[in-house]
C-alpha cells in the first residue's frame, strides 16, 4: 500500500473530462488498496501572467510529506500540475497548455494579444521542459498527446487510455430516434457544427445535447436562429443514471471536436454499442472511429454531416451494425491496468 497524491488543475466553476479522470484515478487507487487523495489548485487562463503564477504555485508546493507523514508518489495530470516537485513524480499527461504549442497562431489561441506574451511563453515552455523531463515515468492519455510531447519537447511518453467513470455500467439498449451529444459546451467541441448540420438534414433528425459550458447561451441562440427549437433539447447537467440511459438508447453519438486530446464521449458511446459521427480533424477520436466501421468520419462541414445524420436517422439497423463492434474495442480500457502502470514499484 502506498500513499499517493493525484495532482490536477481546476478551473473554478468548470467540470469536464480532466476532472472526471482525476477523480476516477483517485477512486481506482483506493480500490487497489492505496491511500490516495486529490490535490487541485485553481487555474485561470487570463490574464496570461496568471498561468505563470499557477505554475509557480505548483512548483513551490512541498508534497513530499503531509502532516509529517511521507507521500510515496505523486501522479500529475494536466498543465500546470506537473510542475510540482517530488522525488517520485509520475506524469499522466492530459495536455499541456495547447495555446502555447500547436494552437498558437490559430483561432484557438490568443497568445500574442497581451504585453510580454512572448517572454511569458518562453518562460512557461522552459518550465514545461524541466518539469516534464524530471518525471520518473511519463504517460499520456492518447497517441496524439504523446506525439505532441515528442514534437515540441523531444520527450517520449507511453499512451495510456483512461477509462470512463461509467465503465462497466454502460449498456446497449434500443436505437431510439435521437442523436446524443455529451461534452463541455465550448468552442473547441464544435456543437455549432451539429446545429448547422441539423438545419440541412432532409429528415427531422432530433438531438439531445448534454453538458454545460461557456458556449451554452450562444448555442441556444443559434438553435433558435436556425428554427431548431423543436428538434434540439439542451439538457445541461445530468445525473449518472440519466446519462447512462441516454447512451443506451441513442441512435448515435455526435462528437466532432477540433483535434481532441481524448474525449470520453467516444469510448462511452462505443461501450454502449453506439456509432459515433465525427470529423476528419477530430484528433484522438479517429484512433477509435473508422468510417463505415464504427461510425462515420466526415469533413467538418454542415452538409457532409447532415448526409450522415440522415443515413443514421433512416436506418436503426445501420446504426446497430456500426455500433456492434464498439464494446470489444474498449473492453481492455480498465482502471486496473491504469493503476498497474502508474504506480511505481
Amino acid at each position: 500500500m502506498k500513499r499517493i497524491l493525484v495532482c490536477t488543475a481546476q478551473v473554478p466553476f468548470a467540470r469536464g473530462g480532466a476532472e472526471l479522470l482525476a477523480e476516477g484515478l483517485v477512486n481506482a487507487l483506493r480500490q487497489a488498496g492505496h491511500e490516495a487523495d486529490l490535490v487541485a489548485l485553481p487555474f485561470t487562463r487570463t490574464p496570461h501572467r496568471e498561468l505563470l503564477n499557477s505554475a509557480l504555485a505548483w512548483r513551490m508546493l512541498d508534497l513530499s510529506h503531509v502532516e509529517d507523514q511521507p507521500v510515496d508518489q505523486v501522479i500529475c495530470t494536466k498543465f500546470p500540475s506537473y510542475a510540482v516537485a517530488h522525488p517520485k513524480k509520475v506524469v499522466w499527461l492530459v495536455h499541456q497548455h495547447r495555446q502555447l504549442y500547436d494552437w498558437r497562431g490559430t483561432n484557438w489561441s490568443d497568445w500574442g494579444s497581451q504585453p510580454d506574451d512572448d517572454q511569458l511563453a518562453r518562460t512557461l515552455m522552459r518550465l514545461d521542459q524541466q518539469a516534464l523531463a524530471e518525471a520518473k515515468r511519463r504517460f499520456s492519455i492518447s497517441k496524439i498527446v504523446s506525439q505532441r510531447l515528442q514534437r515540441f519537447n523531444d520527450l517520449a511518453s507511453t499512451p495510456l487510455y483512461p477509462p470512463s467513470i461509467y465503465s462497466g455500467r454502460l449498456r446497449q439498449g434500443r436505437y431510439e430516434p435521437y442523436i446524443l451529444s455529451i461534452s463541455r459546451l465550448d468552442q473547441a467541441k464544435r456543437l455549432d457544427l451539429l446545429l448547422h448540420a441539423l438545419s440541412y438534414t432532409e429528415q427531422p433528425v432530433k438531438a439531445i445535447i448534454g453538458g454545460r459550458g461557456p458556449a451554452m447561451a450562444e448555442l441556444q441562440a443559434l438553435a433558435k436562429q436556425l428554427e431548431l427549437e423543436q428538434r434540439v433539447e439542451f439538457r445541461g447537467w445530468m445525473d449518472d443514471q440519466t446519462l447512462i440511459d441516454l447512451y443506451a438508447d441513442a441512435r448515435a453519438v455526435f462528437y466532432a471536436p477540433i483535434d481532441e486530446d481524448f474525449g470520453f464521449a467516444t469510448i462511452e458511446a462505443l461501450e454502449a454499442a453506439k456509432p459515433v459521427l465525427t470529423a476528419q480533424d477530430s484528433g484522438t477520436v479517429l484512433e477509435f472511429i473508422h468510417d463505415g466501421l464504427t461510425g462515420f468520419v466526415a469533413p467538418a462541414e454542415p452538409r457532409a454531416m447532415a448526409a450522415r445524420l440522415d443515413a443514421l436517422w433512416q436506418s436503426p439497423t445501420l446504426a446497430a451494425q456500426l455500433g456492434s463492434k464498439g464494446p470489444a474495442m474498449v473492453a481492455n480500457i480498465r482502471w486496473e491496468h491504469v493503476v498497474k502502470q502508474l504506480v511505481l514499484a
